[in-house]
């Protein structure tokens, strides 16, 4: 936590709050409940890795975890009124004037070690990986006496990002855990970590959350999202708090109208209007706005080809007219089947194209040109 002020962490979302100054979780009650379910037995594990989706709230989870372990007695060591045992606790929140609560939002908590990419300050940006000199950092803390004599939290996020000699070298904290000591592993793809790491973790898997879900915790957010926009955000978000925020900052609900409205007129294609998206992005490759219209034609796609697969279990719209002309484009599996394998095709020339800095204009234009083929192919039959 000791990265300059004006540079955000790399576990931290832009225009949301540090998971560490979210005070409540929402809408993961069940893994709340798995891990109070242990907590009472006092036979807590070592390590635990919270796994899931991005976005649905693993580092809340984790910082919520942290908090309630430093301030909450150990069921096996009494620590109630008068040495009785201490009331077992229904919820992982504390009050929010705990000192350990106080301590965790200033960033000042000695009991707990942030692990994440840092700053390159030559660069003027975040490091690709978590290296093994960081690592050495948590084996230095880990090594130092707690003042209190408690726990030492570890929070890992990500430990996807851990290179090949740092997860090794985490693997070894792992295997001679020093005593009081506790790892909160965070991964978004727990097939990507080393087995023996998964192996030493007790898994915590968040569920992906409801529409209402991600509506209250973008609130909890400070950010306002109005009711008819509450189930598109969370349909095109797929239950990811995070990707809901950078939607709502990027205009990312519009931008997918805009996609929608396009392919309405197929199997002719609208042109004039392809043409007017695909120059707005002119010169802007590798912009967030770019990155983000790129990744809602792909989700346009693959929602085109499960409408046709799931016809019976009709999506949620997430755009005025999506279910109209998905109804027109996509009304069997055998197209489904089609737009699936066109959306392959797209997502292949998307990622050559920017790997090899095409202009973002003629890119879009011929992912729009492929879609139209399709469209006129399918009408044909």
């Amino acid at each position: 936590m000791s990265n300059p002020e004006t540079v955000l962490p790399s576990d931290q979302v832009e225009g949301a709050p540090h998971p560490r100054e979210t005070q409540k979780l929402v809408g993961q009650e069940r893994a709340e409940q798995q891990f109070l379910e242990v907590f009472e037995t006092g036979r807590l594990h070592h390590s635990w890795m919270i796994s899931g989706p991005r976005g649905i709230g693993k580092a809340t989870l984790a910082w919520t975890l942290a908090r309630f372990l430093l301030a909450t007695p150990d069921p096996n060591q009494g620590g109630g009124l008068f040495g009785d045992t201490p009331v077992s606790p229904r919820t992982l929140d504390i009050a929010q004037d705990h000192p350990v609560a106080r301590r965790v939002i200033a960033g000042a908590e000695p009991g707990i070690f942030a692990l994440h990419r840092s700053y390159d300050e030559k660069r003027k940006r975040h490091k690709q990986v978590i290296t093994v000199d960081e690592v050495r950092k948590l084996k230095s803390f880990f090594s130092l006496t707690a003042t209190d004599g408690g726990r030492r939290i570890a929070i890992v996020d990500s430990a996807d990002e851990l290179n090949t000699n740092a997860a090794n070298a985490l693997l070894k904290i792992l295997e001679e855990p020093p005593e009081n000591a506790l790892l909160l592993l965070i991964s978004h793809q727990p097939s990507r970590l080393l087995p023996t790491v998964r192996s030493r973790c007790r898994e915590l898997r968040l569920a992906q959350l409801s529409p209402d879900s991600v509506a209250r915790a973008v609130q909890q957010a400070g950010i306002e999202v109005p009711k008819q926009q509450q189930q598109a955000l969370a349909s095109l978000a797929s239950g990811s708090t995070g990707e809901a925020i950078r939607l709502l900052q990027l205009g990312g609900l519009d931008v997918y109208q805009s996609l929608i409205d396009v392919i309405t007129s197929l199997p002719k294609l609208d042109q004039d209007r392809a043409m007017v998206i695909s120059d707005q992005y002119a010169g802007k490759g590798n912009s967030e706005e770019y990155e983000l219209f790129l990744s809602l034609c792909e989700l346009m796609l693959v929602r085109l080809s499960r409408f046709g697969a799931l016809h019976k279990e009709a999506q949620a719209e997430a755009a005025k007219g999506e279910l109209e002309v998905f109804s027109k484009l996509c009304p069997t599996p055998l197209a489904a089947k089609r737009w699936a394998q066109v959306a392959q095709i797209i997502s292949e020339r998307l990622r050559h194209g920017r790997s090899v800095n095409i202009d973002p204009a003629a890119l879009i234009l011929d992912m729009f040109f492929k879609i139209e083929e399709c469209a006129l192919r399918l009408h044909a039959r």
